[in-house]
C-alpha cells in the first residue's frame, strides 16, 4: 500500500495514503488542534487527503495577543 510521510520536529512516521491529514495526525498520537500541516511549504487543511509519496511537515500552532 502506498505511504505518505509525516514529520514533526525530529520525528517521522509513515502512514497509509488515502486518509485525511487529521486522521493521520491522530494516528501518530498528536492533537490536530495543536499543529498545522504543510505540503510543499504550503498550508493545507486537516481534511486534505494524503496522496502517495506526500511529505507533510507539522508545525506548532502559535497564538498570542
Amino acid at each position: 500500500m502506498p505511504k505518505a510521510k509525516i514529520r514533526y520536529r525530529k520525528e517521522e512516521w509513515e502512514v497509509a495514503s488515502g486518509m485525511t491529514i487529521r486522521a493521520a495526525i491522530e494516528k501518530v498520537g498528536l492533537d490536530p488542534l495543536n499543529v498545522l500541516a504543510l505540503r510543499d511549504k504550503k498550508l493545507v487543511n486537516d481534511q486534505t487527503i494524503l496522496e502517495p509519496e506526500d511529505e507533510i511537515r507539522l508545525v506548532n500552532v502559535i497564538s498570542g495577543g
